[in-house]
């Protein structure tokens, strides 16, 4: 058992609004919260041989094995830490298909 001491929100991208400038304004809403741990990747991870979504992380989400919402897609979601911080999923794993634990890998993308 992983256990955390994280808490986690992914949203998925539901749409889009203007705002008074007339840019594109997305909408998010929150599809699940998860408990795990959150680190910082840096250059001694040595991902450089993985494929290039996760040589673009920064930080990576480790949990325990939860089935994720049928919605939550790499395309359409987002992690938002208990601090307000926010990340954009690159890559889902689900390590050998055993549902052991998930790993989330994040691009940080602001607070």
């Amino acid at each position: 058992m992983i256990g955390g001491n994280t808490t986690v929100n992914i949203q998925i991208k539901t749409g889009a609004s203007g705002n008074g400038i007339g840019e594109k304004v997305s909408k998010w809403e929150n599809i699940q919260t998860i408990i795990g741990f959150l680190d910082l990747l840096d250059e001694d991870t040595k991902r450089s041989t993985y494929k290039t979504k996760i040589q673009e992380s920064t930080h990576i989400f480790i949990s325990d094995y939860v089935k994720l919402d049928k919605r939550i897609k790499t395309e359409n979601s987002r992690l938002v830490d208990e601090d307000g911080l926010t990340y954009d999923i690159l890559l889902i794993d689900d390590p050998m298909k055993m549902h052991k634990q998930l790993e989330i890998y994040l691009k940080y993308t602001g607070g």
